[in-house]
């Protein structure tokens, strides 16, 4: 059974921050990465989804047609788990497959009627947590932060 990590409040918890861990870019992405996918799960739940098929779901009501192949290069997931993604929200009535008229070896995903209406509500949803979980950022540093990240994860 899973156990929620104890608050940085508790006690000892400021001499681990004082570590050299607690200045590491890598151990503090993955930190916040943590902290974002738990809040961003715990507001989508209500929607049925969680932070993978919430993301390919937004790729799909965007318009931007992707293959199930450029979903698992952008999302970094292993190709399964992408068709894990999209028969479950497939199976949901969310999105549909079609042949990609330019590869007919393969299929671009695309939202459905109920697929824009349930994105529409989680996106609220997703927008809430995220600006609860960097409320203590001011919007010019959020905005920097996006675009710092940005730098990295883009190749």
């Amino acid at each position: 059974m899973a156990t929620t990590p104890a608050p940085d409040t508790a006690a000892g918890t400021d001499r681990l921050w004082a570590s050299p861990l607690g200045s590491d870019l890598s151990f503090l992405l993955a930190r916040a990465n943590a902290a974002s996918l738990a809040a961003g799960n715990a507001a989508l739940a209500p929607h049925g989804l969680k932070a993978r098929s919430y993301s390919v779901l937004e790729l799909a009501v965007a318009d931007t047609r992707p293959s199930q192949r450029e979903l698992a290069a952008f999302l970094r997931l292993d190709p399964s788990q992408v068709v894990a993604l999209v028969d479950d929200l497939q199976s949901r009535g969310l999105i549909e497959r079609q042949p990609d008229p330019n590869d007919r070896r393969a299929n671009v995903v695309i939202a459905t009627d109920a697929g824009r209406a349930l994105a529409e509500a989680a996106r609220a949803s997703a927008e809430s947590a995220e600006h609860a979980l960097h409320a203590s950022l001011a919007p010019a540093d959020r905005a920097r932060l996006a675009e710092l990240l940005r730098a990295i994860a883009t190749p």
